[in-house]
């Protein structure tokens, strides 16, 4: 497979993956609202086993919402039920396809860092295969164990995801580290949906039809996981978008900044269940706002090292550290293994286009240093400096 035809593949399932996320997260968000949002039943209405309603209008229509959680009483559950899963699963699929074209084809260029950890391309897969399964048993694990302890269950899965994130990025590039945890998380999600809050509607299903009062077991359930995918959606949304944003993940404390920022999501989503409730808590989005704020100062780049004497240096100075740290990627026609065009369209093969491209230049590769991905060519300090230089002294040609 060429690297033109590799680059359209990738395309293609991110579209496919970006518009199953929306499916998944959009009918998520949708039936937390309309849960939090049913006006109790009549009395009339509750004995015939009806726990809540909702009349809403959109489209140009009315509709009436009901929910009912051992079906109608006295009459049969329909046969013709939507089941709420595919969305989920056509998301990770498409989440994984992703995960195996971009970190697991390219391990070399976008999984390993030898800075961080030398791997060989084998191994990051394994270890990257591994952690999905081994982030669902952990979490799988804890829930079982601490079922009806809601306080202590949320402190050790907050751990828990601490430690992958802090361990991952011992393992793995920044980049890579920042994509990983988003998997395994995103890895859980599903896995809950496929292998309790389905399974368990499926059993109480059955249970109705054969005329048995079921078990409100799976029903707890399913809530309880159905809860923890809820808090997981910002987090995971704020990493599919973090790879267009290197200020997040580069750098020694990546993984604070994740777990920070993951955190913030967590209280903006908390914000919106409570305001179902019609309790508007507003410390929680100005919580986050602060914490997002804190994070934004606490990695802001410090300031450049002072130009060396004689002034700022020309293109000429910077070309050669051009030619062997960056242009094997940034060209019209790209050298390096499995790029057929330069990513981001960003060229650094000539004096115009380094002048043109000179505020990436400083972004990507002197302020957060996320560039060369992995540091592949091994660009050096003084290097990064004499770029910083270069673009501060006004980028002359």
């Amino acid at each position: 497979m060429t690297a033109y035809a590799l680059d359209w593949l990738q395309l293609v399932v991110r579209w496919f993956h970006l518009t199953a996320g929306i499916a998944w997260i959009g009918a998520s968000f949708y039936f937390v609202w309309l849960d939090n949002h049913l006006v109790p039943p009549t009395e009339t209405d509750r004995a015939r086993g009806m726990h809540g309603e909702l009349w809403a209008v959109h489209g140009g229509g009315f509709y009436n919402n009901r929910k009912y959680l051992t079906g109608p009483v006295g009459e049969p559950l329909s046969a013709d039920l939507h089941w709420f899963k595919w969305e989920a699963y056509a998301t990770w699929l498409s989440g994984l396809a992703m995960l195996v074209l971009v970190y697991w084809v390219g391990a070399s260029t976008f999984l390993i860092d030898r800075a961080v950890l030398d791997l060989t391309p084998l191994a990051a897969i394994a270890i990257s295969a591994a952690s999905l399964v081994v982030g669902w048993f952990v979490y799988d694990g804890i829930c079982r164990l601490l079922e009806t302890r809601e306080t202590a269950l949320w402190t050790a899965l907050c751990v828990a995801l601490l430690f992958a994130d802090w361990g991952l990025f011992h393992v793995f590039g920044a980049r890579a580290a920042f994509m990983q945890v988003g998997a395994i998380v995103g890895t859980i999600m599903v896995a809950n949906v496929f292998f309790v809050i389905i399974p368990g509607q499926q059993r109480m299903l059955d249970q109705i039809r054969a005329g048995v009062a079921p078990d409100p077991r799976p029903g707890f359930l399913g809530k309880q996981r159905s809860v923890h995918n809820t808090y997981f959606t910002l987090p995971v949304l704020f990493i599919m978008i973090s790879n267009h944003e290197p200020m997040t993940y580069a750098g020694p404390y990546g993984w604070l900044v994740l777990a920070a920022l993951s955190a913030a999501g967590v209280l903006v989503r908390q914000f919106f269940l409570l305001t179902h409730r019609r309790r508007i808590v507003v410390g929680l989005p100005v919580a986050a706002a602060l914490l997002i704020v804190v994070v934004a100062l606490a990695i802001a780049p410090r300031s450049p090292a002072p130009a060396a004497a004689g002034g700022a240096p020309h293109y000429a100075a910077i070309a050669p550290i051009l030619a062997a740290r960056c242009t094997a990627c940034h060209a019209v026609h790209p050298s390096y293994p499995g790029f057929a065009t330069a990513p981001a369209g960003v060229l650094l093969d000539d004096p115009a286009h380094a002048v043109a491209n000179a505020a990436a230049i400083e972004r990507m590769a002197v302020a957060t240093q996320a560039m060369p991905l992995g540091n592949v060519t091994h660009m050096t300090v003084a290097e990064r400096a004499q770029l910083g230089a270069w673009v501060d002294g006004g980028a002359q040609p």
